[in-house]
């Protein structure tokens, strides 16, 4: 460590290095990021996507949809059975948010292309659950649920972390762009705006029960192989998106939180963090092409 340098400092640095490791996308090419006048990607500039994914409210959104889509005991199957979070749950992260980057900030091709391969993975995930129910990844069903989880979860991870909350219309047109890249990969009738997303969640809501698989994912999402220096800040994101977790979520996954925790203690802390990291972590390693607007960090 320079003697210049204070431990504290040193700390931080070391945190976020590691952080950016684990979290940071993958490497894209450039190319993929050239927008043009004419092809300005699926969204643009101005789209409340881009305002709410180059958020770093995301990780918490991220980790709450994780942990709300482990309820769906046809979806969470799959997610056993043929995923390698417990193996490499860092790649799997870091391909997520590959995905996110292209298809919010790239060209409509490297969208297209994003989506296609997403597609074709998901051609290979098939089998039967425990309770001897087929599913197939691509089932319009499971995408429905995958998506609805995701488009709230990282809705409401921004409104609470992210800054200045979106409006109310900034808030439909999130869920209503997001409903274009649901319909490409396979989502049938994709809620476009909040109020059609609450009414999908409650519909599904019948379906949610947390089984064997779910408490043993949600096990390992709260407690993953972490250096022990890195688990302090770890434990302040997953405490917040438990605390965005529905109620009955919470109860169903026993994941409680005592009385006033997660305004007086766990908000501020994971406010205090993501703005740590937001300086910490700096830009991220692929541009969005042309520096017209907000650039991925996730």
């Amino acid at each position: 460590m320079p003697s210049s340098t204070s431990p504290l400092a040193w700390l931080l640095d070391a945190v976020a290095t590691d952080v950016r490791g684990l979290l940071a996308a993958e490497e894209l090419p450039a190319t993929w990021f050239e927008r043009t006048d004419a092809d300005q990607g699926l969204f643009g500039p101005g789209s409340s996507t881009w305002l709410v994914h180059r958020s770093r409210a995301g990780l918490i959104g991220g980790l709450r949809a994780l942990l709300l889509q482990t309820l769906h005991p046809v979806a969470m199957a799959g997610v056993a059975e043929h995923s390698d979070y417990r193996s490499d749950p860092w790649g799997r992260l870091r391909r997520t948010g590959a995905f996110i980057a292209v298809t919010t900030y790239g060209t409509t091709e490297a969208a297209e292309r994003a989506i296609a391969g997403v597609r074709r993975a998901h051609e290979r995930v098939t089998g039967v659950t425990p309770d001897g129910v087929p599913y197939e990844a691509n089932d319009p069903e499971l995408l429905a649920w995958v998506h609805g989880t995701e488009v709230d979860s990282f809705l409401r991870a921004f409104q609470r972390y992210g800054g200045r909350p979106l409006s109310p219309d900034q808030a439909d047109a999130y869920v209503r762009e997001m409903a274009e890249v649901g319909s490409r990969l396979g989502v049938v009738d994709a809620p476009t705006s909040r109020d059609e997303l609450r009414a999908y969640l409650r519909s599904v809501r019948p379906e949610l029960r947390a089984e064997r698989q779910a408490r043993e994912a949600v096990r390992f999402l709260l407690a993953p192989p972490l250096p022990v220096y890195l688990r302090p800040a770890y434990g302040v994101l997953t405490a917040a998106a438990v605390g965005l977790l529905p109620r009955f979520a919470r109860l169903e996954l026993r994941l409680p939180t005592p009385p006033l925790a997660d305004p007086l203690v766990v908000r501020p802390a994971a406010r205090a963090l993501l703005g740590a990291l937001g300086w910490a972590m700096g830009p991220p390693a692929h541009g969005a092409g042309r520096d017209d607007g907000p650039r991925p960090e996730r």
